[in-house]
């Protein structure tokens, strides 16, 4: 009979989140996650398998957490215009505060190990594909509701928004200067504002 776990793999996996993004996924060893995680290299392995896949594991963790909680909320709680626009401000939100300039964990993960490890490419690959979807959706709402023009391709738009997105969050590096990024993200959005501008010049 198989003795039972005595850690809780929950918070040993959200050690592996903070030590890989600290880090990056290059420069951390088994000892740094053993460390972090309070686990010998045996009962690392038995739980999570090896460093690629422990990675993959808490990348899931953190979009769970993080990026696909985001989406859900603001598709699920807003008009689908201002869901874009709201995440948008977040995101800029979270990039000036972000003290430590630790960066989004998906986007430098997408820039250091998806080329190099296909099971993370794989996750990376999909969730991008989640957050052009969201844009698309939103879009695509917002055009039957009135407040997008029909004229703006939705899929087009969204993936341009998410280049904006990625572009952001690797600009917050090295410079998370408010200005700077929401001067990124301003002329994206003003697509999605034609016809109320539009409307505001047939009124004067």
């Amino acid at each position: 009979m198989p003795r039972p776990r005595e850690f809780d793999e929950t918070t040993a996996l959200d050690a592996a989140i903070e030590c890989f993004w600290r880090r990056g996924y290059e420069a951390t060893s088994l000892r740094d996650l053993t460390a972090a995680m309070g686990l010998t290299a045996p009962s690392l392995y038995n739980a999570f398998g090896d460093k690629e896949e422990l990675f993959a594991l808490a990348l899931e963790r953190y979009l769970d957490r993080n990026t696909r909680g985001r989406l859900r909320r603001l598709e699920e709680t807003l008009p689908p215009e201002q869901a874009i626009t709201r995440f948008f401000s977040e995101i800029v939100e979270h990039s000036v505060n972000d003290r430590q300039r630790k960066g989004c964990f998906l986007v430098n993960s997408a820039l250091e190990i998806a080329p190099h490890h296909a099971q993370c490419r794989a996750v990376i690959a999909k969730q991008f594909q989640g957050i052009e979807g969201f844009f698309a959706r939103c879009i695509l709402a917002a055009q039957a509701e009135g407040t997008i023009p029909l004229d703006l391709d939705a899929g087009d738009t969204a993936k341009l928004l998410l280049g904006v997105l990625l572009g952001v969050r690797v600009l917050a590096r090295t410079n998370p200067d408010r200005g700077v990024l929401e001067g990124v993200v301003r002329p994206a959005l003003a697509l999605l504002d034609k016809p109320r501008r539009s409307q505001k010049r047939g009124k004067q």
